[in-house]
């Protein structure tokens, strides 16, 4: 009997593989914001994990500091080259998770919700930062192991952005814009989308694995960004 692949499967296989095999946390598609001064980025941020130095040295040996691998799309910030073992409830375990540098004042892990369902963690949706009453797990390194009491989350949908871009967008820091994305059969909106605007961050978005997966991102054909409650403007991908 002779089984037929149909070439669509083939190349579906392909692009995941060839994107599992590139550094976690890179953006996957790009959007040319047509009469603004920035270019639009969206990335899914894969699980990733955040350390302290002093974390740093006890999983990976005193005076270890991280590596840098891959340059992220935000200046200054990188994939190490260093992973760890994220341990959770009935020794249910997600091994090689990349470390993010540069280090933090408080470590920090980043799971999209499938991620925390294999893990057996109930997970909340957090901003970056706010780990207060979250669950925690252990990190496990080449050198030890590291208890966390708090600090799993996942990480609620946010875009990055300097002072210019929200002005042109009409938002500000701490405001929610809403991402729409257009694909074959998958298209969605993703709202309450928090704008964290400085002075020196490129325009950036960022979803999670399975809001990746959701969307299709990797097919989209347009993309839009919106101040919450307003209508769209689409961009051809």
């Amino acid at each position: 009997m002779t089984t037929i692949v149909d070439r669509s499967q083939i190349e579906s296989l392909v692009r995941q593989i060839v994107h599992k095999s590139l550094a976690e946390y890179m953006p996957l598609t790009t959007n040319e914001q047509r009469g603004g001064p920035s270019k639009l980025m969206v990335s899914i941020s894969a699980r990733h994990v955040h350390l302290t130095d002093e974390h740093v040295e006890k999983l990976f040996g005193p005076g270890r500091k991280l590596t840098p691998g891959k340059a992220l799309y935000q200046d200054g910030f990188y994939a190490a080259e260093e992973t760890v073992m994220i341990v959770g409830p009935r020794r249910r375990m997600l091994p090689q998770v990349r470390v993010l540098g540069p280090t933090r004042k408080h470590s920090q892990v980043e799971l999209a919700l499938t991620d925390a369902i294999s893990l057996g963690i109930e997970t909340p949706v957090r901003h970056s930062g706010d780990i207060q009453g979250t669950p925690g797990c252990i990190l496990v390194g080449p050198a030890g192991a590291v208890e966390l009491s708090a600090g799993v989350i996942r990480a609620a949908r946010h875009v990055h952005m300097s002072h210019d871009d929200a002005k042109n967008y009409g938002v500000k820091n701490g405001d929610f814009m809403t991402l729409s994305i257009k694909s074959p059969q998958c298209s969605v909106a993703f709202e309450d989308l928090l704008v964290r605007a400085d002075a020196t961050s490129k325009l950036e978005v960022h979803i999670d694995t399975d809001e990746g997966n959701a969307c299709n991102l990797d097919a989209a054909t347009e993309i839009s960004l919106k101040p919450q409650g307003q209508p769209c403007k689409c961009h051809e991908h």
